[in-house]
């Protein structure tokens, strides 16, 4: 048996934790039962009254009883990826923000996204895979962009079991097509500036690595393929991802909560360890059957010389 006297700040979760103890209400069981009844516990801790804690045997003994909250089967849910005959439809909502020197300046727009599967072999899902319908772009060079990307519609995608995205291409169709694809996009976009993009476009389309480099950077595509089936062991499960600014990929710490009632998974995200330069959290619901994304929501915020960056996600099926 071990003697604390409680400080400011104490929990009952911020002890069990430096004893190593797994359920932080063992640490009220144990101190009653060994306690005067002057320092009895009924509800809060009081600063400057004695705590008897257990000694290691003892925590060992109340953590065989597997009865934390964190391994609670509903905080450790497991995730299935089950696409099999699915064809969804998304809205996808993108805010985008930088501020610098006082100043702030704001970016935000929309567009759909459909996703059907198309079979499985090999241990992959394949899918197809379109963006339509884009709304509230007011630069012209968003118009080209989204107007290049459309016009590749669908591109097939394939994923591992576990629903992480594995490969992006251009079906054979679309490339034998794509001299008149380009000769329609030079029509619709006819200044000089557009021929450079669409030029530049027309290269990452017959340089395959390229290409996949480019789509592994959406961020549509790398949160809602990521690696988010992770198995969850003690409430906790982990997996990484890059970042806007980051060159090297970031682990992300998720907990869920299964809800068995409305047939839903929600996940709930941040950064593994501490970044001053970003800050990342994430919301996710699935379907607790299939596995497959009810919606999401991803806000990643950074800092780059000086000036601070953040972009919100928001998607919603349809």
């Amino acid at each position: 048996m071990m003697l604390h006297f409680i400080r400011h700040g104490d929990t009952l979760q911020n002890i069990a934790d430096q004893i190593n103890l797994e359920n932080p209400v063992y640490i009220k069981e144990f101190h009653n039962q060994k306690c005067s009844g002057e320092d009895y516990i009924s509800e809060d801790l009081v600063v400057g009254k004695k705590l008897f804690l257990p000694d290691s045997i003892t925590v060992q003994n109340y953590n065989s009883r597997n009865d934390a909250p964190f391994k609670n089967p509903e905080k450790n849910p497991r995730l299935n990826f089950l696409p099999e005959n699915s064809d969804l439809k998304y809205k996808v909502n993108i805010k985008e923000s930088s501020f610098d020197n006082g100043k702030k300046s704001e970016n935000s727009f929309s567009y759909d996204f459909s996703l059907k599967w198309i079979g499985s072999e090999y241990n992959h899902h394949t899918f197809q895979f379109s963006k339509t319908n884009f709304s509230n772009i007011k630069e012209k060079l968003g118009d080209l962009a989204s107007g290049c990307l459309q016009s590749l519609n669908p591109i097939q995608l394939e994923t591992n079991w576990e629903g992480e995205m594995v490969t992006v291409n251009i079906l054979e169709e679309t490339l034998k097509n794509f001299p008149k694809i380009k000769e329609k996009l030079l029509d619709q976009f006819p200044d000089k500036y557009a021929k450079i993009y669409i030029d530049e476009f027309e290269y990452a389309v017959w340089n395959q690595e390229l290409f996949q480099k480019k789509m592994k950077q959406d961020w549509l595509l790398k949160t809602f393929f990521a690696p988010i089936r992770k198995p969850f062991k003690n409430g906790k499960s982990h997996f990484k991802i890059f970042l806007e600014n980051k060159n090297s990929e970031i682990e992300i710490e998720q907990k869920g909560i299964l809800n068995n009632e409305v047939d839903e998974v929600v996940l709930s995200q941040g950064l593994m360890s501490d970044d001053k330069e970003n800050d990342f959290t994430g919301k996710y619901i699935l379907s607790a059957e299939t596995g497959l994304i009810k919606s999401l929501e991803i806000i990643n915020s950074y800092s780059e010389y000086d000036v601070s960056y953040s972009t919100e996600m928001k998607i919603d099926q349809i």
